[in-house]
């Protein structure tokens, strides 16, 4: 396969290394580079010739130019940026004559998918959303081991308890991260993902209720067509169970399935490498597949809480006890 052109918008951040990493482990050139903040010393780990900008309109004049000058495409856009900016960002790439691939949450509501649809249609240019989990091997396993059971059981009910708590400092609530116009929420900001995974294997939404929502952390109810799923995120440090605070961890990460622990705190290093060579062969994750978990968490952002009532996670009285 040969080598392909991309560019990258969003540098910074914590997610932009994977991609950097994805890019250059597929065997492609990284070409330009966007970012206001120019705390981006991390580039010259990968790419230290790519170009770089911190406005957009040069960068914009340099993609455009790009192919003018040197009879090439920048084939793909990496989009790590903040969440709010997705959108605009994708169709930039689409207009510009790339494919996007872009972090989750792809948009913050499913109406800007429908749109990003008649943009891909109107360019000829695809969307891919990295949505790595589908493609962790312990998923892959519950995947395929639950597809048997409701072969044998088509009417089988799973009970899932999903909790994810990654603490943040104060530092995230003065960031975009903090602003639920910018970020879409805590749900959508760390549980997209999650959301996405169950419903790719215990089937669609069917009810949606939420317990809790404060600044940092939300909790609710969801009855999927095969799973009654309780769900808490998180991202205080006070509410991880004391026996992870004891082993000097700020992440607490579980899943269970009829109450059996789904193991998968490892192999999450290299999901993007291996989304990028989905993405490269043509078989990456479009806006169809998205758009599931992204109508869940615009609907969750939307719902008001209606407290510790009916089947809440257990988590919640860590809040509200």
């Amino acid at each position: 396969m040969s080598s392909k052109n991309f560019a990258l918008i969003g540098a910074a951040g914590y997610i932009a290394p994977r991609h950097m990493k994805a890019i250059k482990e597929t065997g492609n050139e990284l070409v330009a580079v966007l970012d206001r903040c120019d705390s981006v010393g991390i580039i010259d780990s990968h790419f230290p010739e790519a170009s770089f900008f911190t406005e957009f309109e040069r960068f914009d004049r340099f993609v455009d130019k790009w192919h003018r000058e040197h009879d090439k495409r920048i084939e793909y856009m990496s989009i790590a940026s903040p969440n709010y900016l997705h959108d605009s960002h994708i169709r930039f790439a689409l207009k510009s004559g790339a494919d996007a691939i872009c972090e989750k949450p792809l948009v913050l509501n499913p109406w800007n998918i429908d749109q990003l649809k008649v943009i891909e249609q109107e360019t000829g240019k695809k969307v891919y959303n990295i949505l790595q989990l589908r493609l962790h091997d312990s998923i892959i396993a519950l995947k395929e081991r639950v597809q048997r059971e409701l072969a044998q059981n088509p009417d089988k009910m799973y009970d899932i308890d999903l909790t994810y708590l990654t603490s943040r400092g104060k530092w995230y609530f003065i960031s975009w991260k903090g602003d639920e116009s910018k970020s879409g929420g805590i749900a959508s900001n760390i549980g997209v993902h999650f959301y996405d995974m169950l419903c790719w294997i215990f089937g669609d939404v069917e009810e949606n209720i939420v317990h809790l929502k404060t600044p940092c952390a939300n909790a609710g109810f969801m009855q999927l067509k095969n799973a009654r799923v309780r769900w808490f995120l998180s991202v205080n440090y006070d509410y991880i169970p004391q026996e992870i605070k004891a082993q000097g961890q700020r992440t607490y990460r579980s899943i269970t399935v009829d109450g059996e622990e789904l193991e998968f705190s490892g192999g999450f290093t290299d999901l993007h490498t291996r989304s990028y060579e989905e993405i490269l062969k043509g078989s990456g994750f479009g806006l169809d597949e998205a758009y599931g978990s992204i109508n869940t968490v615009s609907t969750i952002r939307n719902l008001d809480a209606i407290g510790l009532k009916g089947d809440y996670h257990p988590f919640c009285k860590k809040v509200m006890g």
